[in-house]
């Protein structure tokens, strides 16, 4: 695509394609720069599948920004729980209360403005506004990366800043005032449903023809991501269900932690050693986090995930003697089963109440 006519067609097919194909998703109706900042966040690390009822239900109940920025942050975080990367959604809360004492609640329509907001860079910006308010702005992000390096045949590591502004450069030559924001949509969408990771459906990409990796190549070989592989590092941690009269023991986790602002049993790394070392372990570092004194049985659930750069084995003990009382922080309390149905908790902490529901 080195001349204008080229860039006119590919844009011509593409879009004509789009209007075709076009999925039907919640946030493509009322095209208000809230909504599609809602929907933006939410997409982020994250498929649009399970998006489109966390969104419907979050939509639901902020349906503006002064209505996110005046409820508590807990709650935003418990209509986020399950999305994960919860940082977006305090994030978000953030922006919220900064819309409203800085911009009345209106949500911004200048690109410095929007990219000021907490939680927002120049993709997030750039799609906001081009796809609400039809702004002239080009975006790059995971899809649109891959579609412009498989285009443009392009071989160098696309994670280098050289590479990236050679990638935005591209971006910005397609966008004109004509749909932009149908556009940028039309480029997420082929890269999500047609120019894919392992499979591309070359014979049914509307742009085939302007592809300089499908003619010169291999298209599944790019984009280049470069050689670094990240290490993942093996954790074992126990957690302790600990209760008393029908109510549980559950501590908020603290600003350093995975899942900062959501509720969690007490649970702590297993250092080195056997297993009667380890409940030696916790069973002390309860005493000195909770004050209760505890002893446990035998464990009654296994589970395995991931955060970050960690795989954690997370085995759950109930606590079958309890002593002592609950210290009087605010970072712990009791809660029945119901209120912890009600409470924003981690993604293990829910799966543990979901096990003391059906036992």
């Amino acid at each position: 695509m080195q001349d204008s006519s080229d860039r006119t067609r590919f844009r011509q097919r593409l879009l004509a394609w789009f209007d075709k194909h076009q999925r039907d998703l919640p946030w493509r109706k009322n095209r208000t720069r809230y909504r599609i900042w809602v929907s933006e966040i939410m997409l982020q690390q994250t498929q649009v599948v399970t998006v489109i009822d966390y969104f419907q239900r979050f939509i639901k109940r902020f349906p503006t920004v002064k209505s996110l920025a005046a409820a508590e942050e807990s709650e935003v975080l418990k209509f986020w729980e399950g999305l994960g990367y919860y940082r977006r959604a305090r994030q978000m809360h953030a922006a919220a209360i900064q819309i409203v004492k800085q911009h009345n609640g209106r949500f911004p329509d200048n690109f410095d403005e929007v990219l000021a907001l907490p939680g927002i860079g120049r993709y997030s910006a750039g799609a906001i506004l081009s796809i609400a308010d039809d702004q002239p702005l080009p975006i790059l992000e995971g899809n649109t990366v891959r579609v412009y390096a498989r285009l443009m045949n392009f071989q160098e590591d696309v994670t280098k800043s050289a590479s990236q502004k050679s990638l935005w450069a591209f971006a910005d030559t397609l966008v004109t005032r004509k749909r932009p924001g149908d556009l940028n949509q039309a480029l997420m969408e082929l890269g999500s449903e047609i120019c894919n990771k392992n499979t591309p459906q070359c014979m049914k990409c509307p742009v085939a023809s302007f592809c300089l990796s499908l003619q010169r190549g291999d298209p599944r070989q790019l984009p280049n991501k470069g050689t670094k592989r990240v290490r993942y590092e093996a954790l074992h941690q126990i957690a302790i269900v600990i209760q008393r009269r029908k109510r549980y023991a559950i501590r908020l986790c603290g600003p350093d932690e995975h899942w900062t602002g959501l509720w969690d049993f007490p649970r702590f790394t297993a250092h080195t050693g056997d297993i009667a070392d380890k409940l030696k372990q916790v069973t002390q570092e309860t005493k000195q986090r909770t004050g209760l004194s505890v002893q446990l049985g035998k464990p009654f659930l296994n589970l395995k995930h991931a955060v970050t750069r960690y795989r954690i084995e997370l085995d759950c003990y109930h606590a079958v003697s309890v002593e002592g009382r609950l210290r009087a922080q605010q970072d712990l309390r009791w809660a029945s089963l119901d209120e912890l149905q009600e409470l924003a908790m981690s993604v293990t902490g829910r799966k543990i109440v979901r096990h003391l529901m059906k036992a």
